[in-house]
């Protein structure tokens, strides 16, 4: 199990064009079958702050992911809407909905 969360700041007045930029990722990840779980979060006390939290089977999975039409659409919708690169970070699961991990 693989679990990545991005985060993503969108310029100001760019938020629903982004949204809707970002659904074509959100929607074509709900069909890949190594996604586990693709969710877009917003910062309640920022809403051109957002993070996705994303759950892929493997690594192979997040490969095949970012090699979809879908994902490299998103990418180029999103790049000019944003403040700058994406941060990435990498979690190991301990306590996941349907299942628990003692160790990473």
């Amino acid at each position: 199990m693989l679990i990545q969360l991005v985060h993503i700041q969108v310029q100001p007045g760019k938020r629903e064009a982004f949204i809707e930029a970002f659904r074509l990722n959100w929607q074509g990840a709900q069909t890949e079958s190594g996604n586990i779980r693709f969710d877009l979060l917003c910062d309640p006390e920022d809403e051109n702050s957002f993070s996705v939290y994303e759950i892929f089977a493997d690594e192979a999975a997040l490969d095949e992911h970012r090699a979809t039409p879908h994902y490299r659409r998103c990418i180029e919708l999103i790049d000019p809407l944003t403040t700058g690169r994406r941060s990435k970070r990498f979690f190991a699961p301990i306590l996941v909905e349907g299942r628990a991990v003692t160790r990473p």
